[in-house]
């Protein structure tokens, strides 16, 4: 009678663990609470997907040399910043090359996405430009581009054709003065090594070589500065005076020498006709005030353009080596009428 009680207890302490066991085991669904209940409704909703990783865009500046070079920034940080889906670190080089080099490197170390660079000289990116290709990093250039022959270390370069700006800067001075014209001219040169300033040479000269009366007895740099533009104009005005044209690389360079011209007691617009690049909302007030002649438009605000091409390389498309910006040619009653319009 003992042993079968003792059988007894023993089987009905077996079923109690086994119950237990069931027990602790269903408590680890991830549909119950930890009392065995259910902890969400039975047609309650998936969890939401966790958010999509943003796309961090290291972007190398030139600096803040200039109105447009103010406009181009803005437009970055505009396009990028008020975007969810980006992150932007943004680096202001100074106007030094060493300094985009730096930043360029401190991007491939944190391991961004894709580079941005607006290129301060054409020379001397290979290393860097390397060291990002052989990270997997595209590079998307902006606004100026490097030495022929690296087109395999970035991307494409969204920007304008600077020849082209040159030529249209000519052949306006020529459709106003005539072909057979004589006309000295001071030319204002933009950064030496720039990719805009070399092209923008190249073009103007270009145009007029057909033509034997136009000379431009002067040419040198300003830096695409404004102070430098009138510095320079001012040095050569103390030394001859018979100017008829005075053509800058950029309009901040064409407004200096505006003020040095009005200081040496001539008339800009009239007695020495001013020829600008970049069409900034400066440059257009000068027009109609009559104090410049006419300005080559050069689009700065190029953030959407970059931050399409980065979303086109990201899904695989195929992107032109050469992404070209509109614009057009401005003066008289044209640039009038376009400046309550001008965002830069």
């Amino acid at each position: 009678m003992r042993t079968n009680r003792r059988s007894l207890l023993l089987t009905l302490l077996m079923m109690v663990m086994v119950v237990s066991i069931f027990s602790g085991c269903s408590n680890n669904n991830p549909g119950k609470d930890a009392n065995g209940g259910n902890s969400a409704p039975a047609n309650a909703a998936p969890t939401d997907k966790p958010a999509t990783k943003k796309i961090v865009l290291g972007f190398a500046q030139i600096g803040a040399e200039s109105g447009w070079r103010d406009a181009e920034t803005a437009s970055i940080k505009e396009t990028f910043e008020n975007d969810p889906n980006f992150e932007l670190k943004f680096s202001d080089a100074q106007q030094k090359q060493e300094n985009q080099i730096k930043a360029i490197r401190s991007f491939i170390a944190q391991k961004v996405d894709a580079i941005g660079l607006a290129p301060v000289v054409e020379s001397g990116w290979e290393t860097v430009l390397k060291e990002a290709k052989d990270a997997g990093i595209p590079v998307f250039l902006l606004d100026r581009s490097i030495t022929a022959g690296n087109e395999d270390l970035y991307t494409s370069f969204i920007g304008s054709d600077f020849v082209l700006e040159g030529q249209n800067a000519a052949k306006w001075m020529l459709d106003e003065l005539g072909a057979d014209a004589q006309v000295n001219i001071v030319q204002l040169e933009g950064t030496v090594g720039a990719s805009a300033a070399n092209d923008r040479k190249k073009g103007f000269e270009e145009a007029i070589a057909g033509h034997a009366g136009y000379r431009i007895v002067y040419s040198q740099t300003g830096d695409f500065t404004r102070a430098k533009g009138k510095e320079v104009m001012e040095a050569y005005l103390k030394k001859d005076k018979n100017i008829q044209v005075v053509y800058a690389h950029n309009d901040d360079m064409a407004l200096g020498a505006v003020q040095a011209i009005e200081e040496a007691g001539l008339k800009p617009g009239t007695d020495i006709k001013i020829i600008g690049v970049d069409g900034i909302k400066g440059a257009f007030e000068a027009i109609a005030q009559g104090k410049m002649n006419v300005t080559i438009e050069c689009n700065p605000l190029l953030g959407p353009q970059l931050k399409q091409a980065i979303l086109d390389f990201k899904e695989g498309k195929e992107l032109p080596r050469w992404i070209k910006s509109e614009e057009d040619v401005y003066f008289g009653q044209k640039a009038i009428d376009a400046l309550p319009n001008r965002k830069y």
